[in-house]
């Protein structure tokens, strides 16, 4: 499983580089702030959801610590979407959030 530390996730955003976010987060941890351009699918319902996701993008998954990002790294990755956990999670986050 490919990982990236909270602060290479950082410099992504800052930089304004073209980077997919999705929070697995559950709706009410995500309304205590997110990383800016985050989509929220929480891990419960990306079964039903990864349907909205193109297989040809690369995504970056979050969560508050990094475990429940790293399982749904592992679930899509073996479905075949290229796909990275960020180790850490919010908690490690000193990034902007909104």
């Amino acid at each position: 499983m490919k990982t990236m530390t909270t602060q290479q996730v950082q410099e992504l955003v800052e930089t304004k580089q073209s980077i997919d976010l999705i929070d697995v987060r559950e709706t009410s941890e995500v309304a205590a702030g997110k990383i800016p351009g985050a989509i929220n699918i929480p891990l419960g319902l990306l079964e039903f959801k990864m349907s909205e996701l193109d297989k040809s993008k690369e995504y970056i998954m979050v969560c508050r610590s990094g475990g429940r990002s790293g399982q749904a790294t592992r679930f899509l990755e073996n479905l075949g979407y290229k796909v990275t956990n960020m180790d850490g999670g919010m908690l490690d986050w000193n990034g902007e959030t909104n």
